[in-house]
């Protein structure tokens, strides 16, 4: 490597290491052992990060459960839609809070984007979540949309939720949906990847207390290799195209990498994107590579959509 470029690398990760770090600061912010002042924080951050001139946030009810629909303020398409499952370790997030993700989707792709409030963990445990998810796709249906309208997409504990969607479709011999789309997810909670080990020290977002306590509220004294609980052991045959993308900076690497390599033993459709120093769903942060991310999700949505 010329000397050039070598210090051009080492600006580069010096950079990394400084953006890291304070996303690291502005993440603890938001953290508190009082799980009702995390949500809120959530909500605030979201409010805040999530608010552009460019997108309507509609909000409704679907029965008793919270939902919203984020739209471009233009013409946009109607045909399809998107079908969002927020993170937050089943513990926390909301719909309020992915804003900073479903308004980037809805400006990227120029389509609805449906987020619901599923319940949370540890005052609704498995399988909660998961018959939202469904009361939601349930919804869409009613509205007139086809399983083949829809795509379905999520990040972290999100991206679990719609992998489990999908494998739920499936075990009921329902149609699928068009595509599946994952940041950061979360698919194996016995924790198995070596990058819970490798990356504990350097994710900024996600450690292992955190896990360990999700996994405690969402799951506890279930069979954590229930592929509707841990999507990775599901059987994926049949299943409609997949796009992920993880940074290589997170604890949660593996968990996106060993299900890309499931996906292609089970001749699924599949494309991975790994991020060069990024970490847990980093297309929340407003800066360029999260805007270019986002848009790489939209470039996956119009091609199946074709």
């Amino acid at each position: 490597m010329a000397l050039a470029d070598k210090i051009a690398s080492k600006n580069k990760d010096k950079r990394n290491q400084n953006l890291m770090g304070l996303i690291k600061r502005m993440h603890s912010v938001v953290e508190t052992d009082d799980i009702d002042r995390h949500r809120q924080s959530q909500d605030n951050f979201g409010a805040i990060f999530g608010a552009s001139k460019d997108i309507t946030y509609a909000d409704f009810k679907i029965e008793e459960m919270d939902a919203e629909w984020s739209r471009v303020n233009r013409v946009h398409m109607k045909k399809y839609v998107v079908l969002y499952c927020h993170g937050g370790g089943y513990m926390t997030g909301s719909l309020k809070y992915a804003r900073c993700l479903t308004g980037k989707l809805a400006s990227s792709t120029s389509m609805d984007v449906l987020a619901f409030d599923y319940r949370l963990a540890p005052e609704h445990p498995y399988p909660a979540a998961l018959e939202d998810a469904m009361k939601a796709w349930n919804y869409l249906m009613l509205l007139g949309y086809g399983a083949r309208d829809v795509i379905v997409g999520g990040d972290s504990a999100g991206g679990n939720l719609a992998l489990a969607l999908v494998l739920k479709l499936k075990e009921e011999n329902r149609i699928l949906p068009r595509g599946i789309f994952l940041m950061s997810p979360w698919t194996d909670l016995t924790v198995s990847g070596k990058s819970h080990q490798t990356k504990a020290d350097i994710d900024p977002v996600l450690n292992a207390e955190y896990l360990k306590e999700a996994i405690d509220s969402y799951a506890k004294d279930e069979d954590l290799q229930n592929p509707l609980i841990s999507p990775l052991f599901g059987d994926f045959k049949g299943f409609p195209p997949v796009y992920i993308q993880t940074g290589d900076n997170e604890i949660l690497l593996d968990d996106a990498t060993m299900l890309h390599k499931k996906l292609v033993r089970e001749n699924v459709s599949v494309k991975m994107d790994i991020y060069e120093g990024m970490w847990h769903v980093f297309q929340m942060s407003p800066f360029k590579t999260a805007y270019e991310a986002m848009d790489k999700n939209a470039e996956f949505i119009f091609d199946i959509c074709r």
